[in-house]
């Protein structure tokens, strides 16, 4: 049975004295469940005393949370440690999330890494700390107290965090039963688990208690929800959605097999669920779909966006698109480009594939090279910039509320809409951080990278 696991009060007394006065940076890769848990993870070292710590001056902890989704991001997290190890010396150097767990040797064998931290063992991060340091100083050698992460990724480990963004990050789920032949993550974060609803609902509670008007509901197959608790993801939304306070829910990403006719229906009707969908496709080729061990075929998908225009019109739908991926043939992929075209969607989030070890499919036969991976890739991503051109144009002269969000430079505010258009507003007013406005969106900004709003 997967336990929640909560860090108790007198786990942070007991770190309070060693952590207390120290300061420390966060680097994170990945999704935006990897930057939910790592908000998580420096409200916990706060609550123990640790400060985060500017840009130019050197940090005492560093917490990296690493991502494998890709050979690349292996990469990046290899160089973001290195960046810290140099630049913080003498610093704990914390490295924990999918490439820990999956690769633990390689990644303790980095200069200057101080330990990892499993997927289990993220609410436990400042009593860990707290253990390693005092371990150094018995041992007074860094190396010689090197831990690796828990081999096992079976418990839900709470997380709701604002970070330094505006909305919050509701973690509901984790883990992924699917198996898809190009994946790990069933091996970096285990198999499909949640918390209850009642203590999602009290999440969302001190959320709004906090300020908050805006949650984003993570995990890594949340549409899976339920599995641990025997719960429905239809039933934690009609909890959340009466949660008083927050204004606006968006679900992060869930898989089109998932996404039900009530699930759809509920967020029609809803109070506080954003008319906005990521929505999985990953290849718009029924054959490589089948090599992907994917759970749907294109007519399922297209009859999911269509369903998905005809209830909510004005909707945010983005995809995600797998370039270049094994039995992935230049005709495959024709039909893949066509069918993406095709579709009425807002935008693409398009990745190239990467070959992960102990994965299905490298048992597929044809490969595709770097090259043609680019091409492919940049043809995708030119189709992507016209959708979500003309998704922004479309709604040009019309008024949508606004969620403003802490602005960094003064007179200039950003914020999205509810249908996720991403404005700028330009105001001298200092409270409206925070704060939803009804706006009428006017047209393009200097950059074409926002709308400019205009308050009622």
């Amino acid at each position: 049975m997967t336990q929640d696991t909560t860090q108790n009060a007198a786990d942070t007394t007991e770190t309070e004295p060693i952590l207390g006065g120290r300061s420390a940076k966060y680097f994170t890769l990945g999704c935006k469940l990897n930057f939910a848990e790592t908000a998580a993870m420096e409200q916990r070292l706060a609550s123990a005393g640790v400060r985060r710590a500017s840009n130019t001056e050197p940090a005492d902890i560093c917490v990296v949370n690493t991502c494998s989704v890709t050979e690349v991001a292996d990469s990046k997290c290899r160089q973001a440690i290195h960046k810290l190890v140099r630049q913080n010396p003498g610093a704990v150097v914390v490295v924990t999330g999918c490439y820990a767990q999956l690769k633990p040797k390689e990644v303790a064998a980095i200069d200057g890494v101080s330990f990892l931290l499993g997927q289990n063992d993220k609410a436990d991060i400042a009593k860990r700390i707290a253990i390693y340091i005092n371990k150094v100083k018995e041992s007074s050698e860094k190396n010689d107290s090197q831990e690796s992460p828990t081999t096992s990724a079976d418990s839900f480990v709470p997380s709701c965090a604002r970070g330094e963004r505006t909305r919050f990050f509701l973690k509901v789920q984790d883990g992924c039963n699917y198996f898809c032949t190009y994946c790990t993550i069933p091996f970096a974060r285990g198999r499909s688990r949640n918390g209850s609803i009642e203590s999602l609902v009290q999440q969302a509670r001190d959320a709004a208690a906090q300020g908050g008007r805006e949650i984003v509901l993570t995990g890594v197959n949340i549409g899976d929800f339920g599995r641990t608790t025997g719960e429905s993801f239809l039933d934690l939304l009609k909890a959340l959605d009466k949660v008083e306070g927050i204004s606006r829910y968006r679900i992060s990403s869930i898989e089109p097999n998932l996404l039900t006719d009530e699930v759809l229906q509920f967020c029609t009707s809803s109070r506080a669920f954003m008319p906005h969908f990521h929505i999985p496709l990953q290849a718009g080729s029924d054959e490589v779909l089948r090599l992907m061990h994917r759970r749907y075929d294109t007519a399922f998908f297209r009859d999911k966006i269509n369903q998905v225009k005809s209830l909510l019109p004005d909707a945010f739908i983005g995809v995600d698109v797998i370039v270049g991926t094994r039995g992935e043939t230049a005709e495959l992929f024709s039909q893949s480009l066509a069918f993406v075209e095709s579709l009425p969607v807002s935008q693409l989030h398009v990745f190239p594939y990467s070959e992960r070890p102990g994965t299905a499919a490298l048992r597929i036969a044809h490969s595709v090279s770097p090259q043609e991976k680019h091409r492919r890739c940049n043809l995708l991503i030119d189709i992507s910039n016209s959708k979500l051109a003309a998704f922004y144009e479309s709604f040009i002269g019309q008024e949508r509320t606004v969620l403003v969000e802490h602005s960094s430079t003064n007179g200039v505010y950003h914020g999205f809409t509810d249908n996720y258009i991403r404005v700028e507003l330009r105001s001298t007013r200092p409270d409206l951080d925070n704060q939803l406005q009804n706006c009428r969106l006017a047209g393009w900004n200097d950059s074409r990278n926002a709308l400019i709003a205009e308050i009622k």
